[in-house]
């Protein structure tokens, strides 16, 4: 098949109506073939750029002639570049990719851990990696590649979370018409600590913007009648949070820093080292924190009970905790809503004698709790 063919029949495609394509299994086969065919332009551009046919116009390398013809941004002809190559050394990922099983973005997770001291491991356990990227959601597959990663390179992991660190910085300055601009990078437990604060901050103000809208309206509001949006929110917690340091008196008692990380008993249950919100650490990067850490005691029974010790703390309600431990998210299947922004539902509902427990209990976000309140027919599916 020459692009000419690949030209006919996408005009064939976009010549229908684009609403005929919209029932679930149309958006998954279109999904699908668009992988498949980025696989193919990231191989076809490795390709030309090992040709050199781009220097005959002048251009100094390929990513140049592709951003200037194409009209891409940089950052996207290097990535493609970079994927194509990549998959000379990743066949298993390769046919995957091709076949369109997985994306780009998952070869992408595997390329970033390839390097000489996991190259040979890498290898060897390729296949059971990309089979972990056919199952699982993209975010518990790079979780997946994280913990292999510290398996396979524990100095190099530790060599990367350190140079994570070092990448931290903050600037926030002023600029055209009186306004600011800035930006925040910070490692992995650093920005757990600052947004969750953040996050907290900004709920307050949501549920204040709500309340005003309700009692206005009548009914519950939209999104679009509240007073903020969700970014000036979190700029005013921002405000509210510096305002809130600057009032502290001198010699008061200091906060205590507040993240979680989930730390298994490797003999049991392997290496697990992470945080509530899901990156996985490497060990050396808690230990800066272990001076000033509360240690909790959470054990994690057979059927998914979990055993939460007397000291839990800023939270209201062992029951509630061990639901957080053990969730950690919303449990519906299409949702991945943290656990802070979750509501303990019961299985079995209280009304109808469904008691207050664990085995009872889990989290919802507020959408799919009253989802499930109004008795959608794929909620419990």
């Amino acid at each position: 098949m020459d692009i000419t063919t690949l030209k006919e029949c996408v005009d064939e495609l976009i010549g229908t109506d684009p609403a005929s394509g919209c029932d679930p299994e149309s958006m998954v086969e279109l999904e699908r073939q668009l992988a498949r065919l980025e696989a193919y332009v990231c191989a076809s551009s490795a390709a030309f750029d090992g040709a050199g046919e781009w220097s005959l116009d002048g251009a100094r390398n390929a990513s140049a002639w592709l951003t200037t013809r194409c009209h891409l941004p940089r950052s996207t002809v290097r990535r493609q570049v970079r994927l194509g190559r990549a998959l000379r050394h990743l066949p298993e990922a390769s046919r995957a990719w091709m076949d369109g099983a997985i994306t780009g973005a998952h070869v992408e997770a595997l390329a970033e851990v390839r390097r000489p001291q996991t190259e040979e491991l890498l290898a060897r356990d390729e296949a059971m990696l990309v089979r972990q990227a056919t199952r699982l959601r993209f975010e518990h597959f790079t979780r997946a590649v994280s913990y292999w990663e510290q398996r396979a390179d524990p100095d190099g992991a530790e060599e990367t979370e350190a140079e994570k660190r070092a990448r931290r910085d903050v600037y926030l300055v002023p600029s055209f018409k009186n306004m600011y601009l800035g930006k925040m990078t910070f490692d992995a437990i650093s920005g757990a600590i600052v947004a969750t604060e953040l996050e907290r901050r900004e709920q307050e103000l949501f549920e204040a913007d709500w309340t005003r809208a309700r009692l206005l309206l009548g009914r519950d509001p939209r999104p679009t009648e509240l007073e903020r949006t969700p970014g000036q929110r979190r700029a005013d917690a921002m405000v509210e949070m510096a305002t809130r340091s600057a009032s502290t008196a001198p010699g008061a008692r200091r906060p205590e820093p507040l993240f979680t990380v989930f730390v298994g008993y490797e003999t049991l249950a392997g290496r697990i080292l992470e945080l509530a919100q899901g990156q996985v650490v490497s060990p050396g990067s808690v230990v800066p924190w272990i001076d000033q850490a509360w240690v909790e005691r959470a054990v994690f029974e057979p059927g998914g009970r979990v055993d939460v010790s007397s000291r839990a703390r800023f939270f209201t309600g062992g029951t509630r905790r061990a639901l957080e431990v053990r969730d950690r998210e919303c449990t519906h299947p299409y949702c991945d809503a943290p656990a802070q922004h979750c509501q303990a539902d019961h299985i079995i509902e209280y009304a109808h004698d469904g008691p207050t427990t664990q085995d009872n209990g889990r989290l919802l976000c507020p959408f799919h709790n009253r989802l499930r309140n109004k008795g959608s027919p794929r909620q419990d599916e």
